[in-house]
């Protein structure tokens, strides 16, 4: 029976809602400022960050401590400072991405090599699976590289359903369709028509379908997603990275398909995945989001980092 008694959920016009609105608007303004003015607006806001940030950076210190055992205490402190400032750029880059212009977008200077790794794919009649990082440019790297190619996206659904509506709208622009954790089944059929699904599978996860597998030698629960994606579809599997160089500019590169990928074993690919985003980090470490609790989830009986 339905529960007619149930409370409807309050219109986006809610004044519940009008701080959630201030900020979009605010977010909006934003990306319409001009590149030189955003990378200023970037680098003040990372010096806020490593003001304000007293908790996540705590994490981040711990996860540099963990990943890069090999620096000493005062590089890493070096590389600490570097990701914080970082982590303003990559506020600034989300408004551009969301709600930038294409002529904007169009404007910012980006290099995208392995495009033929994805023709050939085409080619072969094969979708492709992009699996990348979560660095801070992620999402403007995506918008950027769907200049030169149709792509569709793997996302997870925003708590505010005001910032949830606002960007889906403003990723639709760009991508051929967005889909959740979820919508397995959608994006198979989708991936099986050929077409290119890009997504990071590297953040802390829980659940039925995920395995411990390393991730710069430390066991990190880790979605097993892109072994089934493609054992369903056929899908190749091409990782893909990106960077913010030093000149404002962005390097994009889609890198050959991972050999023998899916095999029958699950965890094994699922370590491969991880094996090939750390090389990603590996490259430009400073942009990579340390901010997250990679590790919070830990196999039975072994103690938090956190």
């Amino acid at each position: 029976m339905s529960d007619d008694s149930a409370t409807p959920a309050p219109s986006l016009s809610s004044p519940r809602y009008w701080p959630s609105r201030l900020g979009l608007a605010l977010v909006r303004a934003v990306a319409r400022l001009p590149l030189p003015w955003l990378r200023r607006l970037g680098t003040l806001l990372g010096r806020i960050a490593a003001l304000l940030l007293v908790v996540r950076k705590r994490v981040a210190e711990r996860n540099l401590a963990l990943c890069f055992p090999e620096l000493d205490e005062a590089r890493r402190r070096q590389l600490l400072a570097a990701n914080l400032r970082d982590s303003g750029h990559m506020l600034v880059e989300f408004a551009l991405a969301w709600f930038g212009s294409d002529a904007a977008i169009a404007r910012i200077p980006c290099r995208v090599d392995g495009l033929e790794h994805l023709q050939r794919a085409r080619e072969q009649g094969r979708g492709v699976l992009l699996v990348g990082g979560h660095f801070s440019h992620l999402e403007l790297c995506a918008r950027l590289v769907s200049r030169r190619l149709r792509i569709s996206g793997m996302y997870r659904v925003m708590d505010d359903p005001v910032f949830e509506q606002a960007v889906l709208a403003a990723r639709l622009r760009y991508a051929d369709a967005m889909f959740t954790k979820d919508e397995l089944r959608a994006t198979v059929k989708y991936l099986k028509r050929g077409g290119t699904v890009w997504y990071a599978p590297d953040q802390d996860m829980r659940g039925k379908d995920t395995v411990f597998v390393p991730f710069f030698g430390v066991a990190a629960s880790t979605i097993t997603a892109t072994h089934h994606l493609a054992r369903l579809s056929g899908a190749l599997v091409l990782p893909f990275f990106h960077r913010r160089e030093d000149d404002g500019s962005y390097s994009l590169r889609l890198e050959a398909p991972l050999d023998d990928f899916p095999s029958a074993d699950p965890v094994a690919d699922t370590a491969r995945v991880n094996l090939a985003i750390e090389a990603m980090v590996r490259e430009a470490p400073a942009q990579y989001l340390w901010l997250h609790k990679r590790f919070k989830t830990r196999p039975e009986g072994s103690p938090p980092i956190y």
